[in-house]
C-alpha cells in the first residue's frame, strides 16, 4: 500500500486520504502572505528611492516636481498588485478536507511569483527612479524624461508578470 492510501470498511476501494492534510491551508496562508508583504517590500523601496530622486532634483528643477512623482505612483502599484492576490487567495480558502495539497501549492506559488517580482520590480523602479530624476535635474535636453518614463514602463512590467502568473495559478484552484 502507497503512503497517504487507505482502505474502506469493504478493503476493496482505495481512498486517497493524505491528499488534503491538515497543514494545507497554512501554503494558501503563506502565499496570501507572501503577496502582500513582498510586493509592499518592493513599493515602499521603490517609493523611497524615487522620493531621493526627488528630493535632489527639487532644488534644481522645482517645476519638474510634480511630473516626478510618475516613479512613486508605479511603485505604490505593485502593492496593489500584492493586495489583490492575497485578498484573493485569503477569499478562496476553505478548511482542510474542501482546501487540498495541491490547492495550497498553487495559492502559495501565486503569493510567491506577485510578490518576488513586485519586489524585483520594486528594486528596478527605486534605482531607475533616483538616478533618473538626478539626471533630469542637470539635462539640457527635455526628452530625456521620454526615455526615463519608457524605462519605468519596462521596469513595472516585470511585476505585472508576477501579477498575470499569479492570477492564473490562483485559477486552477479547486480544479484537481
Amino acid at each position: 500500500m502507497i503512503s497517504g492510501e487507505t482502505t474502506c470498511a469493504a478493503g476493496n476501494n482505495m481512498l486517497l486520504v493524505g491528499l488534503a492534510p491538515d497543514w494545507g491551508p497554512f501554503l494558501g496562508c503563506m502565499g496570501a502572505a507572501a503577496a502582500i508583504v513582498l510586493s509592499a517590500l518592493g513599493a515602499a523601496y521603490g517609493t523611497a528611492k524615487s522620493g531621493m530622486g526627488i528630493s535632489a532634483m527639487a532644488g534644481l528643477k522645482p517645476e519638474l516636481v510634480l511630473k516626478s512623482l510618475i516613479p512613486v505612483v508605479m511603485a505604490s502599484i505593485l502593492a496593489m498588485y500584492g493586495l489583490y492576490v492575497g485578498n484573493e487567495i485569503i477569499q478562496g480558502l476553505k478548511p482542510a478536507p474542501e482546501y487540498s495539497l495541491f490547492d495550497g501549492f498553487l495559492d502559495f506559488a501565486a503569493g510567491l511569483s506577485v510578490g518576488i517580482c513586485g519586489l524585483a520590480a520594486g528594486f528596478a523602479i527605486g534605482v531607475v527612479g533616483e538616478a533618473g530624476l538626478k539626471s533630469i535635474s542637470t539635462a539640457k535636453e527635455p526628452t530625456f524624461f521620454k526615455g526615463l518614463i519608457l524605462i519605468l514602463i519596462f521596469a513595472e512590467f516585470l511585476g505585472l508578470y508576477g501579477f498575470v502568473a499569479a492570477i492564473i495559478f490562483h485559477n486552477k484552484v479547486g480544479q484537481a
